[in-house]
């Protein structure tokens, strides 16, 4: 999985009155880098995609407060290797599952309060039983439907305790108009002499989904592609999306493809292979993308 989110953070340090696991000492840094802001936060989730930016030379540690601490494909028309940048984010892992009987008519438990909703669809697992398609006919499914749900936000500049609901969450207009000016980007190709069978490019795609699940199923893959016209799948960035969006924090996503979710590529040992090359490209890419952003 490999994710670069470009966020810039502001007012970290307004959380003082609510720890959580966060320790006093540690809100104490945050607050005073604050000070020395506005900053550009890089999220990087693991050790793949961080080393290849440690290794850049485009990154300088701070020597008294030091750093803490790729992307499924939905769209068989790209690749590994292939960076995304996608417009909108969901976060597709909260569901109401519907009752055994009921059917896309019927009211949801909760439904009538504003709870849940219909809205946005489901999935039905009836379609995916072994034998669906004999005489046309689908037979029943114990699983029945799970209908798909916007989160919960309160935004900073809401009314307290008045909820609101979101699902597709944008990034900002600014980075995403600049990100543009990428998709002519020159990446590699190429590990050690295994070469690809086109060079990977920079694609700005609609949407991009991210839930608690690492998706290895090749039905469901065209069902979120089909369904939300998803490209890149991954278990992180709608978090970052849905914070920044109930903090009016700007964000843009960098995704790098490292397979073809739940397999089907004509490309072998995708990840295997080609891991260190998408974690790289997508270094590239944000590295390109700050320049852009500084000039």
């Amino acid at each position: 999985m490999v994710l670069i989110l470009l966020v810039l953070a502001f007012g970290i340090g307004s959380i003082n009155g609510v720890h959580g696991e966060v320790s006093s000492s540690t809100l104490t840094k945050i607050s005073r880098i604050n000070k020395e802001g506005p900053y550009l936060g890089i999220v990087v989730p693991n050790s793949f995609e961080m080393n290849p930016l440690l290794q850049s030379g485009s990154f300088v540690a701070d020597q008294k407060l030091p750093y803490l601490d790729f992307s499924g494909n939905a769209n068989p028309q790209l690749q590994i290797g292939d960076v995304t940048i996608p417009q909108y984010w969901a976060h597709t892992g909260l569901w109401n599952w519907q009752r055994y009987g009921q059917g896309p008519e019927d009211e949801l438990a909760l439904e009538s309060n504003g709870d849940y909703t219909r809205k946005i669809g489901y999935l039905k697992f009836s379609d995916y039983n072994n034998g669906t398609n004999c005489n046309n006919k689908s037979s029943d499914n114990l699983l029945n439907n799970v209908w798909y749900q916007p989160e919960e936000i309160f935004p900073v500049n809401g009314i307290p305790e008045q909820r609101q609901h979101a699902f597709w969450i944008p990034v900002n207009k600014h980075y995403f108009a600049i990100a543009e000016r990428l998709q002519g980007l020159k990446l590699g190709g190429c590990v050690n002499g295994t070469c690809l069978p086109r060079n990977p490019m920079v694609v700005r795609v609609q949407r991009g989904v991210s839930s608690n699940t690492f998706v290895d199923n090749s039905a469901y893959r065209e069902f979120l592609n089909s369904k939300f016209n998803a490209t890149a799948i991954d278990m992180e960035t709608a978090a970052v999306a849905l914070i920044c969006h109930q903090q009016k924090t700007p964000f843009i996503a960098i995704r790098a493809l490292s397979d073809l979710a739940g397999g089907g590529s004509a490309i072998s040992n995708e990840a295997a292979i080609f891991g260190s090359l998408a974690a790289q490209n997508s270094v590239d890419v944000l590295l390109n993308f700050i320049s852009l952003l500084s000039s």
